[in-house]
């Protein structure tokens, strides 16, 4: 089976369009293609409550960000920043770019 050319891919600028944190605005730290979902910097935090031991050494309630799903993204274009669609274009070499489908600037650097 072909793998999919993504959508999303990590240090991407994206908004949030529903939910709590509508309009925000961060960099994708992972995404996760199977299940469908993206973390986003500083956006969707939720608190873990943790023991003492392994990684943490002192237990107590620690923050961090919670998955979003992918349909509730839109990527911010670096050229007319304004969050915009995406489309794809392949170029000369064959090799597939994403495209921002307000301004047509290439997303993929």
């Amino acid at each position: 089976m072909k793998k999919k050319h993504p959508l999303f891919k990590k240090n991407d600028k994206v908004t949030i369009l529903t939910g709590k944190e509508k309009g925000k605005i961060g960099a994708i730290l992972k995404v996760d293609e199977k299940k469908g979902r993206a973390i986003v910097e500083k956006v969707n935090l939720v608190k873990r409550h943790t023991k003492p031991g392994g990684k943490a050494a002192q237990g107590g309630i620690v923050e961090k960000e919670a998955s979003i799903h992918l349909s509730n993204l839109m990527i911010v274009c670096t050229k007319c920043t304004e969050s915009s669609r995406i489309g794809k274009r392949i170029l000369e070499d064959q090799s597939r770019v994403r495209i921002c489908k307000k301004c047509g600037e290439l997303l993929d650097a």
